[in-house]
């Protein structure tokens, strides 16, 4: 017997996954934030651009390859295990990191102990999309996991805040795992998945990595599941990380503070991403909400390429457009979970943003590798470059894409090798 759903998007399920992802995304971007401080505490000379970038990029690297590495365990964990299984886990293992975090005393500690905590974020969004998924009605899923993203996003401003108030980075991380372990308790509550403990009494392969590999078609949903949400990690990655950078380019001095700079973007993103759900539900479609904010990223993309930015003011406009238009997370991750069947679903919905988040060295390997050393392009036309490189990608990615806002998620994915 089907477990009874929740008539109303807001139940606890909705509220815990959507305060994990908050904790996650304010840890996740706490360093970018508190980059130069930190660093500098541990001994780096800010002075020496080489050794700052050595330092921030050996941290950064740490961090997303326990994303990667996380992506995959606790997808695989949460089909075979359970949905709140990965909600515990994961809360548990970054909370400890992000505590151990405040009494680094080197780089290497510091790279060590992101990468502890990057396996711990990984599992947050994928087990918490999975679950409000299977847990709503399929008319109000769109919106649930709008509301999760949307509000869990709010977490890269609360870390800003929380370090312009305190001043103090080793604080902020500390601050982190005490959100994660109130979190935790709250967590109690939440149930398991209806559909998921229907499968677990079923003679079926659960989290078999290998099944997305072994199946021409399921095969290419995936990585069209992936190329979809490039977008997002090529405008935060790039635009918005070197959004001083680039206010130089475009008009000299400036006082652009490009954490700032992301605190705008996040906060745009988020309303983005609570908006995309309904905009999704208003078209009965998943591609409609998708192309719909792929067309604001293309023009937030021309403004910001214009020439019109002229001020510190209109990059903190132009950083937020950005934002804005890659709130289509939610939907984008909805989507992965939408087109494979329970016993997959979780390795599917975590797995997938963490590879997109991994994609961020690629990006960057084209924009300075090829584009910058290569062909010798200039920062900015680089940058634009590599831009239509991947919009272009994500285009064809998502027509190719099946629309999933009508599917019923209560089905399994067969075993059978297929070409």
């Amino acid at each position: 017997m089907n477990q009874q759903k929740p008539a109303t998007i807001f139940n606890i399920a909705v509220i815990v996954a959507a305060l994990g992802y908050f904790v996650d995304i304010y840890d996740l971007l706490l360093f970018t934030i508190v980059r130069e401080p930190s660093l500098a505490a541990l001994g780096v000379d800010l002075s020496v651009k080489k050794e700052v970038i050595t330092a921030s990029t050996s941290v950064i690297n740490w961090q997303m390859w326990g994303l990667l590495i996380g992506g995959i365990i606790w997808g695989v964990m949460g089909d075979k295990k359970g949905r709140l299984s990965v909600l515990f886990g994961s809360i548990i293992l970054y909370s400890i990191a992000n505590f151990c975090t405040g009494f680094v005393h080197s780089v290497e500690q510091y790279a060590y102990a992101r990468f502890a905590a990057g396996i711990g974020l990984a599992g947050e969004l994928g087990a918490g999309i999975t679950l409000v998924s299977e847990l709503l009605p399929k008319a109000k899923r769109g919106i649930g996991t709008s509301l999760v993203a949307g509000i869990g996003l709010f977490g890269a401003v609360a870390a800003y805040f929380t370090f312009q108030f305190t001043k103090d980075w080793r604080l902020c991380y500390k601050i982190g795992a005490g959100l994660g372990i109130v979190l935790l308790f709250l967590r109690i509550k939440v149930a398991e998945s209806g559909m998921f403990n229907q499968v677990k009494q079923q003679k079926i392969s659960r989290g078999n990595l290998w099944m997305f590999f072994n199946n021409g078609k399921r095969f290419k949903k995936y990585i069209l599941a992936i190329l979809i949400g490039m977008p997002t990690w090529f405008v935060i990655g790039i635009l918005v990380n070197f959004s001083n950078r680039f206010a130089t380019e475009f008009y000299g001095d400036n006082k652009v503070d490009s954490g700032r700079s992301i605190m705008y973007a996040y906060a745009a993103i988020a309303v983005g991403d609570i908006l995309v759900g309904f905009v999704s539900q208003y078209f009965q479609s998943r591609k409609k909400a998708l192309y719909l904010f792929y067309l604001f990223s293309i023009l937030s993309g021309i403004y910001f390429f214009s020439g019109l930015i002229q001020n510190d003011i209109s990059m903190y406009i132009a950083c937020a457009m950005l934002g804005f238009s890659t709130g289509f997370w939610a939907i984008f991750v909805t989507m992965g979970a939408e087109q494979f069947g329970t016993n997959l679903r979780a390795t599917a919905a975590t797995t997938i943003p963490n590879f997109v988040r991994g994609s961020i060295p690629l990006i960057n390997l084209m924009f300075v590798g090829l584009f910058q050393k290569s062909i010798g392009w200039s920062f900015v036309k680089s940058a634009m470059m590599t831009g239509i490189i991947v919009m272009s990608i994500t285009l064809i990615a998502a027509y190719f894409t099946e629309e999933t806002y009508h599917k019923d998620l209560n089905y399994t994915e067969p075993e059978d090798i297929m070409p």
